[in-house]
């Protein structure tokens, strides 16, 4: 079982469920995100309910680059040893482009990939060294194919962030270390919570579980729930792209 468990973007969303899910099954945590005041209530909830595990916490904007490495190695300090990081930290703003929204374009981009490529960098550091570990990236649904409007951005450092992490796995093969991506399908968090169209949707709580069930197979990639992305993921690589587009 890997005890210690990293998980970014903690203070709310997937985050958080993510990390109510691994508590429960015993596992010590290390949780970041931008805003401290959820994470210290949710640490203060989870430490009662499970007084067996410890839960650090510390302030992390994963634009901060220096910050993305510190905060990793005093996570790994703290605990000793850090089992398995999920870098979950993402944002979902954004704009049709050409319509004078590049700035919020441009953080998503920078938050949704060069973020994550820090973290995939400040994990495998770690994970080098310890010639161990498990790196989970969230990636999303909308990585397999292009999508308009708001989502555009977000699907393309989503699909970014999916053959990221292929590669990270293709230069860990034959070593201890394990690489897995995990795309999500409609669960219901803010990121997603103003869609006009969200068909299929589950509770946070439904989704979690799902979540974390599938990173505990440590799959090389998994569509969550299973039922029904992985056929309708099938789906939206062959239908016309007119059609893809109607799912938002």
């Amino acid at each position: 079982m890997r005890k210690n468990i990293l998980i970014t973007g903690a203070s709310s969303g997937l985050g958080e469920g993510m990390a109510r899910e691994f508590a429960a099954k015993g596992c010590n945590l290390a949780l970041c995100a931008r805003r401290m005041e959820p994470m210290e209530t949710l640490k203060a909830e989870l430490e009662a309910a499970y007084p067996n595990i410890k839960v650090f916490i510390r302030e992390l904007d994963v634009c901060n680059y220096p910050q993305v490495f510190d905060v990793f190695k005093a996570f790994k300090e703290d605990m000793g040893s850090l089992d398995r990081v999920i870098v979950n930290a993402g944002m979902g703003k954004g704009a049709s482009l050409g319509k004078g929204y590049f700035e919020a374009n441009r953080r998503t981009a920078e938050t949704n990939f060069v973020g994550a490529l820090a973290q995939c960098e400040a994990a495998m550091e770690i994970f080098r060294a310890q010639n161990s570990g498990h790196l989970v990236t969230m990636s999303s649904m909308s990585a397999v194919r292009g999508m308009p409007r708001a989502i555009n951005i977000y699907a393309a450092t989503k699909a970014g962030l999916r053959t990221l992490t292929e590669g990270i796995r293709a230069d860990l093969l034959g070593t201890p270390i394990k690489a897995s991506c995990i795309l999500p399908g409609f669960i219901l968090t803010a990121i997603n919570k103003d869609l006009k169209k969200a068909p299929l949707r589950v509770d946070l709580e439904t989704g979690c579980r799902a979540l974390v069930k599938a990173i505990e197979r440590e799959p090389a990639e998994a569509k969550v729930p299973a039922w029904p992305w992985v056929p309708v993921g099938l789906a939206m690589k062959f239908l016309p792209l007119r059609i893809v587009a109607k799912m938002t």
